[in-house]
C-alpha cells in the first residue's frame, strides 16, 4: 500500500470515530483523492448513498447514485470495488486513480454515518451482487 493511501486510511478512522470531518482531514482528503473527493462529497450531500445489509450476516455493500442525468446506481465495497466504469478504467486498468467516486462516496458516508440503510436477507444480497 502506497504512503498516501496509509496517510488516507489514517484520516478515515479519525473521521469514523469522530463521525465528522475537519478542514484540516478534508484538505489532506482531496491532496490525496483530488477532484474525485469534490464529486463524491456532492453524491454524500444528496443523499447519494445507501447501505444495504443482509440479515442475519450482517455482511453490507453500498449503492451509490451517479452524477449524471440517468442518475445510475453502482455498487460498491468502498475500499475494493465498485461495478461503474471509471473503476475498471481508470483504477485498475490505467492505475491512475486509488479510487473511482463512488467508492469515495461510499467511505465518506460511512465514515461519518451519512447514508440510508436497507436490510435485506442475505439470498437477497446474494442475488445482488
Amino acid at each position: 500500500m502506497s504512503t498516501s493511501l496509509l496517510v488516507a486510511e489514517s484520516v478515515w478512522e479519525a473521521i469514523e470515530s469522530a463521525q465528522t470531518v475537519t478542514e484540516d482531514q478534508l484538505s489532506i482528503l482531496h491532496f490525496i483523492f483530488g477532484r474525485h473527493l469534490e464529486k463524491a462529497a456532492k453524491i454524500v450531500d444528496s443523499n447519494g448513498v445507501k447501505r444495504i445489509s443482509g440479515k442475519p450476516s450482517g455482511r453490507s455493500i453500498f449503492k451509490v447514485v451517479g452524477e449524471s442525468r440517468r442518475k445510475e446506481q453502482y455498487l460498491c465495497f468502498p475500499e475494493h470495488y465498485c461495478s461503474c466504469y471509471s473503476f475498471f478504467y481508470d483504477v485498475v486498468n490505467r492505475g491512475e486513480h486509488h479510487c473511482c467516486k463512488h467508492q469515495l462516496a461510499a467511505r465518506l458516508a460511512s465514515s461519518t454515518g451519512k447514508f440510508s440503510d436497507a436490510v435485506v436477507s442475505d439470498e437477497v444480497l446474494a442475488t445482488l451482487l
